[in-house]
């Protein structure tokens, strides 16, 4: 099989299974297996370092979404001084009511399509739940 053909089915495969190509020009010295195993090793540490960091590091947003009977993202992470908005794009109505007896969040029953929003003042680690559903919790770190 001509070696031009075997790069562009090798690319197209890369490509198809979520990866990406560069092809340099045909002349070049690598072989197709060559630049599948690159792309391949590539691949597999930018997604090990992008996975490691999503299961270890709060999202840093302003923002929560309630949805689906929970707090989305469940643990966020901001900065002193910043207003924390959620909104219920759920079906129910639900709270946002801090848990652990620090300053923190106490709004009414927030209707679907509502928002409400709380200040954080202070670095720490504040917890929250609703009030109505006690399974949904969350947790915002508030660094300096």
């Amino acid at each position: 099989m001509n070696k031009s053909v075997v790069i562009t089915i090798v690319a197209v495969v890369l490509i198809l299974a979520g990866g990406g190509i560069l092809l340099s020009n045909k002349n070049s010295n690598s072989t197709p297996s060559d630049t599948a195993m690159n792309m391949n090793k590539s691949s597999n540490s930018n997604n090990s370092n992008s996975s490691a960091n999503e299961t270890t590091n709060p999202t840093a947003t302003d923002k929560v979404d309630i949805k689906d009977f929970a707090f989305s993202p469940a643990d966020i992470t901001v900065k002193v001084g910043t207003t924390v908005t959620w909104t219920n794009s759920d079906s129910a109505a639900h709270t946002v009511t801090e848990t652990d007896g620090q300053p923190g969040p106490s709004s009414d029953s927030l209707d679907t399509g509502k928002t409400y929003t709380f200040t954080y003042s202070t670095a720490g680690t504040f917890k929250y739940h609703c009030s109505i559903h006690p399974n949904m919790v969350g947790t915002i770190t508030v660094t300096q």
